[in-house]
């Protein structure tokens, strides 16, 4: 039942002005929630790179064999990707890889309430 009487005319728009006020802020953390998503996805697939040139730099001596592995296990952006290794000498030792990774932000208005950030991971295995 419709309201009548003085103050139905003020309260009208009253519903229109809060989603107005409030769709900016519920914009801003959907894509805020996004981003972590984004984030989230990234650390897995450093990680899996991590892993994956640790293994191939105890497996092959090759200087950009990690580099390689790295790059072709994550489907990461190979400009981004700088790769670190070190200790290995032969059968036996352990050979440290690090990947560094530079984290774009993909999602408008969060990346500059976020700024730049680097992802590192660190893998150790057994050379072979």
């Amino acid at each position: 039942m419709p309201r009548r009487g003085v103050f139905a005319s003020r309260e009208e728009g009253q519903a229109s002005v809060e989603l107005a006020l409030l769709l900016p802020i519920i914009v801003l953390v959907v894509l805020m929630v996004l981003e972590i998503g984004l984030t989230g996805r990234d650390i897995v697939r450093v990680t899996h790179a991590s892993r994956e040139a640790a293994r191939a730099a105890a497996t092959d001596a090759a200087p950009g064999a990690a580099r390689r592995a790295a790059i072709a296990s994550s489907g990461l952006n190979p400009d981004r990707v700088e790769v670190t290794v070190s200790g290995r000498a032969g059968p036996g030792s352990r050979v440290k890889v690090t990947i560094a990774y530079d984290l774009p932000t993909s999602i408008p208005l969060v990346g500059a309430l976020i700024g730049h950030r680097t992802l590192r991971s660190t893998a150790t295995m057994r050379v072979e």
